[in-house]
């Protein structure tokens, strides 16, 4: 096993070296289609809460209820894998092909699982005794209902908690060995259970969104397990050590050393979500909801382009820094930030111009009324025009994770934090849900800048290359986009006006199928015109 990862490691490495787009393209594709898919999946499941649950109060409780474990989920699931585990874990299987080498990291990793299972559970645990005291934050003390009811729902997710954590432990151990279809095919089954438990379950529990709570912890228990094969087949054991030697082992001292930093920006990333997700709440019925379905929207995107080449660069990134070949890093680097322009600014301008008939033909059914698209919508204009720069940074934090360096993604999340709770506090007092999204739109800007400039002050990397690459390549897109949109700005009105009086998949479907087929056309062309080289090697991979 530990040959054939080395001639793996050997074989990216010098795919990447010829060609950092053809590289990334050849490990990230499956991986696109798998998100892809969980993207369509998780939007299926926010149309089905919308239908079943619309913008109501009983919508409110329940995406507060789903939320709050999926707040944690980020510190003690994704943050510590991709930020302490993998690059740690990356470093035991360089010294594997040694029985010593090979024992040593079983121990690591038993030694994890471990750590995190303890800290899961015993967090969860806490936090349904003291659920109550976690509902006030966001509940005026005259909403009753909605307190004990969100209490509940609440109660009942958390244990998604322990689950997606021991979840995204497997995930972390698949990815350092280059393994990624299994952990991109779970959320689709997760999704998939949550919308069936929907359907299902809702004749016999009091309300909806009881199935749907119960729905999420089957699903997470499924992404667990689904896994655990795959993990078992490459040879890595799934066992409990003592919590001695669980706290001793020098790896998870190492991964617990590498965590400490971002904890302090983890904290200041929760608290920006939960005072967010409580100004929503307080401003009227409806507004966090409409925040959340907004939200999806633009998930669904970033998990196409950004989610998908950051999971995929980071093990590639962590080799190229371990072994101090920068001008490798760098090029990876700059090709990710050009795939994010490539992607997310001509979406961007399009989403901007058919932005109503997306989000009704989306989401407009059963207790989803237009007065819920309209809220929507409001919301996701201003939510999508950040969209550019929340990915270029899921793209930057790997980069700086990849050299073990959590210190200045730490301080630039605390810089977003900072930013947002101040813009959303006084811009909610004047604009509402659009207020609150706005902010967290200006402060992901303020985030990129800062993480470019810290890129910058790296000594490793060619700032100058990465920053003017990415930020010429970003001009050519916007100057496309712009050109791509005029035709179809002219046109929207009558083609939208041809298919009025039919259900909402042929008056919204139809249009934005055309629109965005007219958006696309010219904008390709010009890019062929241009003889645009990302389109060129993207197009001869994906050929191949």
């Amino acid at each position: 096993m530990n040959s054939e990862i080395e001639k793996n490691n050997e074989i990216q490495n010098k795919t990447t070296k010829k060609g950092g787009i053809r590289g990334l393209v050849k490990s990230g594709v499956s991986l696109s289609i798998l998100t892809l898919c969980s993207r369509i999946m998780g939007l299926l499941r926010q149309m089905t809460l919308a239908k079943f649950l619309g913008t109501s109060s009983l919508s409110d409780a329940y995406q507060v209820a789903f939320n709050i474990p999926n707040l944690f989920r980020r510190l003690f699931a994704e943050n510590s894998i991709s930020v302490a585990f993998i690059p740690t874990f990356k470093g035991y299987l360089e010294k594997s092909d040694t029985p010593e080498g090979k024992k040593e990291a079983q121990n690591f990793v038993s030694a994890t699982f471990t750590l995190m299972t303890f800290i899961t559970v015993s967090f969860v645990v806490i936090c349904i005794i003291i659920t109550p005291i976690l509902m006030r934050i966001f509940y005026k003390k005259g909403d009753t209902a909605s307190i004990t009811e969100a209490t509940l729902l609440t109660r009942i997710m958390f244990p998604y908690l322990v689950l997606i954590s021991i979840a995204a432990f497997f995930q972390g151990i698949l990815n350092a060995l280059k393994i990624f279809s299994p952990s991109g095919f779970t959320p689709i089954l997760f999704n998939g259970i949550v919308v069936a438990s929907a359907y299902i379950l809702s004749p016999h529990t009091a309300n909806p969104a009881r199935a749907m709570a119960i729905g999420v912890v089957a699903g997470g228990a499924v992404q667990t397990f689904f896994q655990l094969p795959f993990v078992l087949k490459n040879n890595w054991k799934v066992t409990f050590t003592s919590l001695k030697k669980a706290f001793t082992n020098p790896g998870t001292r190492r991964v617990l050393a590498l965590i400490g930093p971002t904890i302090i920006g983890m904290a200041a990333y929760q608290v920006n979500d939960v005072v967010s997700s409580a100004l929503a709440t307080r401003t009227g019925e409806g507004v966090f909801s409409s925040l959340s379905y907004s939200l999806r929207m633009q998930e669904l995107i970033l998990g196409i382009c950004a989610v998908t080449i950051g999971t995929v660069i980071l093990p590639d990134l962590t080799s190229f820094a371990q072994k101090n070949l920068w001008n490798e890093f760098t090029s990876l680097l700059s090709n990710s930030l050009k795939i994010m322009a490539f992607i997310a600014i001509p979406i961007t301008f399009y989403s901007l111009l058919m932005d109503k008939n997306l989000i009704a033909l989306l989401f407009e059914t059963g207790e989803f009324d237009s007065e819920s698209t309209t809220m929507t919508t409001n919301v996701f204009r201003c939510h999508i025009i950040g969209l550019y720069f929340i990915a270029l940074n899921r793209i930057l934090a790997p980069a700086f994770y990849a050299q073990q360096d959590t210190v200045r993604p730490t301080v630039a999340g605390l810089i977003n934090f900072g930013t947002n709770i101040v813009l959303a506090a006084v811009l909610s007092k004047f604009w509402g849900g659009p207020g609150i999204a706005l902010a967290l739109t200006i402060a992901s800007v303020v985030n990129t800048i800062t993480l470019f400039i810290f890129v910058a002050k790296n000594k490793n990397i060619s700032s100058s290359t990465v920053i003017k690459s990415s930020l010429l390549y970003s001009l050519r897109m916007v100057l496309f986009s712009v050109i791509a949109s005029v035709p179809v700005y002219f046109l929207r009105g009558k083609i939208i006006g041809m298919f009025q009086g039919y259900n909402r998949f042929i008056s919204q479907g139809i249009p934005v199928v055309i629109t965005g087929l007219i958006f696309a056309v010219i904008g390709v062309g010009l890019m062929i015109v241009t003889r645009d080289p990302l389109l060129k090697s993207l197009a001869r991979k994906f050929k191949r």
